[in-house]
């Protein structure tokens, strides 16, 4: 009886043993991404900044900092990479007893933790967030040169920047366990303003680029072909803009009641999706 006790206690220990690794190997990674996150983003302010003081307008901003910005909002994949790991981890990090990790943990990057039970925010959300924002990147600002330069690009691209210094360097604090209260309530402030303008600057974007699209019939497909399909991408974008209508609400709430929860500690209870 002793030796089966004794057994056991050292299976025990072994187990807790490998708990802490993967948990302390998950921290030390998502730290590393934070900490890389907020440098990039860093560097895209100020060199929008340098060019807007050495040119005096808004014109060629765009193209100044694209290979940048194309690189970071790309790797941002990496969060949505997360989910599918974090399913594998689901058993053994469920058990973390670490209580400040909900609030270390709390939005995209960190979906390996939503995913693992730490934080139980949608991956929905995640995929939702990051999809888009390398869509607008890629498939339409990119893609369509004459709108580089319009002034929407510039409030979005300006929202995007703050949004992620702010995001990032809260992830990074928290992780460090030293977070200063304004990073904090910018964090859960900011976004109230922010996240609008935003919107609003990617619809007005895709806005200036249906005409171009139209008329390039770029990214479409007309029959017949030897595929026998059909696709309009000038259709595609104007679905895409409808798309705002029930997606944002739902992602900006749940910010408002992630505010409510970390700011004034109410216990907001969401449902599982």
């Amino acid at each position: 009886m002793a030796s089966s006790e004794e057994d056991g206690t050292v299976e025990e220990k072994e187990n807790n043993n490998k708990k802490r690794t993967k948990s302390a190997l998950a921290t030390a990674w998502l730290t590393f991404y934070n900490i890389a996150m907020t440098a990039g983003w860093m560097v895209l302010a100020m060199a929008m900044i340098r060019f807007y003081i050495q040119k005096g307008t808004h014109k060629g901003l765009y193209r100044s900092i694209a290979r940048t910005l194309k690189f970071f909002q790309t790797f941002a994949l990496v969060e949505v990479g997360h989910c599918a790991i974090g399913m594998f981890l689901s058993e053994d990090l469920s058990q973390n007893k670490n209580k400040s990790a909900p609030l270390q943990l709390l939005n995209v990057v960190l979906s390996l933790c939503c995913a693992a039970g730490i934080v139980r925010t949608s991956v929905i959300v995640t995929g939702v967030q990051v999809c888009s924002r390398i869509f607008m990147v890629w498939f339409i600002t990119n893609s369509i040169r004459p709108i580089q330069n319009e002034e929407s690009v510039i409030l979005f691209l300006v929202v995007w920047t703050m949004t992620e210094i702010t995001r990032y360097s809260y992830y990074t604090f928290n992780l460090l366990h030293h977070l200063p209260y304004f990073i904090k309530w910018a964090r859960y402030n900011l976004f109230i303003v922010l996240y609008p303008l935003g919107v609003i600057g990617e619809l007005m974007t895709i806005y200036a680029a249906l005409p171009f699209v139209r008329r390039s019939g770029m990214y479409s497909m007309r029959l017949p072909n030897i595929y026998n399909v059909s696709f309009d991408y000038y259709y595609c974008l104007i679905i895409v803009m409808l798309s705002y209508i029930p997606l944002f609400p739902q992602l900006y709430f749940h910010m408002l009641r992630q505010r409510r929860r970390v700011l004034h500690g109410e216990v907001i209870v969401e449902k599982d999706d």
